[in-house]
């Protein structure tokens, strides 16, 4: 009966993030909207966390991952499907695996996306 309870739970926790805040269209209305400090303001990994929070945290909230939770960017995970660099995690933005949104240049800079991957990478070992 445990298992049941937990594996409803499970699905309803993917089903609201799915419905809250992981569709294509809120994705794409964020990133409408810079919010990233400018340049120097803040150190890299704050760049990185002001920027992880606006694209990638309704998604990826506290390094999980609401439509796939086999996939979190905790560091064992990453280790395990052999992405280790920030170039890999880049990679990955611009060419999702999975069901992730596509972030291309004209969305998502190759600075910003770095500062997010170097956040990750520093942030969820």
């Amino acid at each position: 009966m445990f298992r049941r309870m937990a594996k409803l739970l499970v699905l309803l926790v993917v089903v609201s993030g799915a419905l809250t805040g992981c569709s294509k269209e809120a994705a794409e209305k964020s990133a409408a909207v810079p919010l990233a400090p400018a340049p120097g303001s803040q150190g890299p990994l704050r760049d990185g966390e002001a920027l992880f929070r606006q694209y990638c945290a309704p998604c990826h909230p506290d390094g999980g991952n609401v439509s796939d939770p086999q996939r979190t960017l905790h560091g064992s995970v990453l280790k395990r499907r052999h992405i280790s660099t920030s170039g890999d995690i880049v990679r990955i933005m611009r060419n999702p695996l999975s069901r992730m949104i596509r972030f291309d240049v004209s969305s998502l800079s190759d600075r910003d996306a770095r500062a997010i991957a170097d956040y990750i990478l520093t942030t969820f070992k």
